[in-house]
Parts: structure tokens; C-alpha cells; sequence
């Protein structure tokens, strides 16, 4: 996952956006793919690292680990380390986290709405 370089015009560009409206500064908190898949598992409850790789089959370690660093980062989900051996690590949704539930619902409901207007032609 690359960064945009901060003297690019394409941030200065998101960044105005995100500044003047609330909803895309949402979307660029938890837009892309796995961001907002990581949330949807996480509403029912902490899982574990290896727990979410297994539901997100198609996602990198890698890309995983940098991904919930990011959603950690953004205060939106919390890691909880317990000193055992092995080290066992559980990530949940914070406060803010959890009030993505009427969202993320809402978003299901729409593309399955989108999809059958797509399926109808």
C-alpha cells in the first residue's frame, strides 16, 4: 500500500474534498475493500488475527496487518495484546467502530438493491 506524496496534487486535491465534506472524509476513513470488510466481520465481536485472515481469504498478510494499523490508527478498531505465550492478539471495534452498524447495513441493503437492478437486463 503506497502513500500519496503529501506535495502531490492529487492530496492537496483529497484533502480540500475531505476538508468541505464530511461524507467523503468518511469514505476516505473507511473506504477500500478491506477496510470496510475488516469492519463488517468485526461487528459481531472481537476475532483474532488469524480469525480474519481466514474470513478474508483473498487478503495478504501483509495487506491485513496494514490495514488494521490504519483502522487502528483512525481510532476505529482496538488491538488488545495478552501477554501469553504464545501472544495472542484480538482486535474489536471501538465506540465510533460500532456505530458503523446502521451503515454498513444500509450499504448491504443498497447493493443488494443495486445488484438486482444490474441482474435485471
Amino acid at each position: 500500500m503506497t502513500k500519496i506524496k503529501e506535495t502531490s496534487t492529487n492530496f492537496a486535491n483529497k484533502k480540500a474534498l475531505s476538508d468541505e465534506c464530511l461524507e467523503i472524509y468518511a469514505s476516505n476513513v473507511i473506504g477500500g475493500q478491506w477496510s470496510l470488510a475488516i469492519c463488517c466481520y468485526l461487528i459481531n465481536g472481537k476475532l483474532r488475527f488469524g480469525e480474519l485472515r481466514k474470513r478474508l481469504q483473498n487478503i495478504t498478510e501483509r495487506m491485513l496487518t496494514l490495514q488494521l494499523r490504519k483502522l487502528e490508527e483512525d481510532k476505529i478498531i482496538r488491538r488488545t495484546v495478552f501477554a501469553e505465550v504464545p501472544p495472542r492478539v484480538e482486535y474489536e471495534l471501538t465506540e465510533i467502530g460500532y456505530k458503523l452498524k446502521p451503515i454498513i447495513e444500509e450499504l448491504e441493503k443498497w447493493g443488494k438493491e443495486h445488484k438486482e437492478i444490474l441482474t435485471e437486463k
